[in-house]
């Protein structure tokens, strides 16, 4: 153990020439790590590591493109942006295993059938990228993450692009990432709300970790299948389940009817001035983010900036901007007839109509 420690703090400390000074031999390992997910927003697709390992050498590293510093200035706001800074470390195997036997989080190891020649590429690449400007990347949800560098790597080494997506190509990226909240419905409403029209375009990218999982399994090399050998080492344990009712929709519909009771005008005013702040922001953050996900963001016409004059209008500018607004929701439900998320987003379709319908009908009164 002391000399796998050892042997780790000089990859940590000695910079590229580890890696040269290191050759690993015929019984060197390359193993693909896919974690599950887990109950925080940031574990919610699981995870993809890299582990290399060489008995011959007493090295056991596992290579980890998702680190992230929650004390970055201005974490939030980069994070909105998109240039957020995440980085590459390199941990022993047992400490990286030792936090998901901690978290209960299941983790699948495949070994990959690789030459020592490319063994050894791919571990001064990865080597290359931890002592580099490389190591640092700026994080893109789709384009960008721990997933799609691990597989930037292998391909690099390969020298083609063999590891490729061979799940469903059909669907919509808002469909393929729909279940991962089924049991967190304010971070299912939150993220469909926030992403626009990128993620409703087909799901050909490959960058979720079970998706490399499935690639893998079905990936060959010179006619031969790249994984050797799959292996659970961590058994995981079940997500948090269950019916909350104030963890639903039904909770969010509650609160709408309970307005729609009140039938009282300034009620619903100062609503939709919220639901119209709402919509500026979506409007804004396109602007303003690197995220290519959150532009061109179509829920904005059912949170309608336009909701924020509401306030200050009388008599026939009012009755022309609520006029303009339920055009623009009924733009909206037609965009949304296709939706996964129809469903999620229908109480505040029918609240804000039934709002902006009784705030007309008492001008004109």
């Amino acid at each position: 153990m002391f000399k796998k420690l050892l042997l780790l703090l000089l990859l940590i400390f000695s910079g590229t020439s580890f890696s040269q000074n290191i050759n690993l031999t015929d019984n060197a390992k390359v193993s693909i790590f896919t974690c599950g997910r887990g109950n925080e927003l940031y574990t919610t697709f699981g995870h993809t590591a890299i582990r290399i390992k060489d008995e011959a050498s007493n090295l056991d590293v596992v290579y980890n493109y998702g680190a992230f510093d929650f004390n970055t200035d201005n974490f939030y706001l980069k994070f909105v942006k998109g240039d957020l800074q995440y980085f590459i470390t390199a941990t022993s195997y047992d400490e990286f295993i030792y936090e998901y036997q901690m978290e209960k989080r299941e983790v699948i190891e495949q070994t990959l059938n690789f030459s020592l020649l490319q063994k050894q590429e791919l571990f001064e690449l990865l080597n290359a990228s931890l002592f580099s400007e490389e190591r640092s990347y700026t994080y893109k949800f789709i384009d960008r993450n721990c997933t799609t560098m691990v597989v930037e790597k292998i391909n690099k080494m390969l020298g083609k692009n063999l590891i490729q997506k061979v799940d469903d190509k059909t669907i919509s990226y808002r469909e393929l990432l729909y279940p991962y909240f089924e049991n967190h419905f304010y971070y299912k409403l939150g993220i469909n709300i926030i992403f626009g029209a990128k993620t409703d375009t087909k799901a050909e990218k490959l960058f979720l970790p079970s998706e490399l999982m499935h690639s893998l399994d079905k990936a060959k090399y010179n006619g031969k299948p790249i994984v050797t050998k799959t292996e659970k080492i961590v058994e995981g344990a079940e997500l948090e389940s269950g019916f909350s009712f104030i963890n639903s929709i039904y909770f969010i519909a509650t609160l709408l009817i309970i307005l729609f009771v009140t039938n009282n005008k300034k009620v619903f005013i100062k609503y939709l001035f919220i639901a119209g702040l709402l919509g500026l922001f979506l409007s804004m953050v396109g602007l303003y983010s690197l995220h290519k996900e959150v532009l061109w963001n179509y829920n904005a016409l059912v949170f309608n900036p336009l909701f924020v004059l509401l306030p200050f209008l009388k008599g026939n500018t009012l009755r022309k901007t609520i006029s303009v607004c339920f055009c623009s929701i009924a733009i909206y439900t037609i965009i949304m007839i296709s939706k996964p998320h129809l469903w999620l987003m229908s109480p505040f379709i029918f609240a804000n109509l039934y709002m902006l319908w009784k705030i007309q009908k008492a001008e004109r009164n």
